[in-house]
């Protein structure tokens, strides 16, 4: 088979094409800088199966975790699928189930309320009411634009991601909270949450706002950053009703895999799990 060379014009292509599947801003933007790394790899080097394997191993070699070689090889193999050269792909690699979360990434209630309350001592309400939202209703920080005037208003939002329509539904604190705040901000429709200059807020600045918060807040900055208030919302939610099947349709998950890894314990709590055993003499 003849080899071809990848350009800059085939990876401006493959950003359309994950357009037009839909997927996620944030992965396609993810997928493109994988591939770009894969380009720089490659240098003046044909796209091949044996190419594809040894920029595998590079990611090994270079100590990745497991979980992220994965991801850039997801996004390898669907430029490949993308580009008619399947025979190229590379397998994943064979990752034990986790059965619990790193300590040093796990954002307590008390540190979530913290960081609350140095927003609001900081004169940052957008900021906390932001936090507010995706901690108490699970959204994902790339649909905090779905969070409108209109939506507040009837009590749920619609929200349509890669042909699925979920409705997420709103406290009722949350609504009034959200009402004083549009209307403090002279928001009579459309998102609530925007830039001084009306624009929406994208995912770097959401992240840069909230890691500003960590030294004011005592909370380590590894804790802190939008998806991990989802996270929090599943564990809390999940503790209140004990149902994964309903979390997961709360979340939007496909899959209840999906699910469970928002729901695995601490280091620590599984020590404690292994301290109860007794079985050390």
């Amino acid at each position: 088979m003849k080899q071809h060379r990848l350009t800059p014009l085939q990876i401006a292509d493959f950003r359309r094409y994950l357009r037009r599947e839909e997927r996620a801003p944030a992965t396609i933007e993810k997928y493109i800088q994988n591939i770009q790394e894969f380009s720089a790899f490659l240098q003046e080097e044909a796209v091949s199966k044996e190419a594809a394997a040894r920029w595998k191993e590079s990611l090994l070699t270079a100590g990745l975790a497991p979980a992220t070689v994965n991801g850039k090889l997801s996004a390898l193999n669907s430029l490949l699928r993308f580009l008619g050269r399947e025979d190229c792909r590379v397998r994943f690699l064979r990752l034990q189930r986790r059965v619990f979360r790193e300590t040093a990434r796990d954002l307590t209630r008390d540190e979530y309320l913290r960081l609350l309350a140095a927003a609001r001592a900081g004169g940052q309400e957008r900021l906390g009411l932001l936090m507010e939202t995706i901690c108490s209703t699970g959204i994902r920080v790339s649909e905090v634009r779905c969070i409108t005037v209109e939506a507040v208003q009837a009590g749920q939002a619609i929200l349509y991601l890669k042909g699925k329509i979920r409705t997420i539904l709103l406290p009722g604190k949350l609504r009034r909270k959200l009402l004083r705040f549009s209307q403090a901000q002279k928001t009579a429709s459309g998102e609530i949450f925007r830039t001084r200059g009306g624009t929406s807020l994208n995912r770097k600045q959401i992240w840069r706002e909230m890691k500003q918060l960590c030294r004011r807040a005592g909370v380590e900055a590894s804790k802190v950053f939008p998806h991990n208030l989802r996270h929090l919302f599943a564990s809390t939610f999940y503790r209140v009703c004990r149902d994964i099947v309903k979390l997961a349709d709360v979340l939007g998950h496909s899959s209840i895999e999906t699910t469970r890894i928002y729901l695995l314990s601490t280091g620590s709590e599984h020590a404690r799990y292994l301290d109860r055993l007794r079985l050390v003499c």
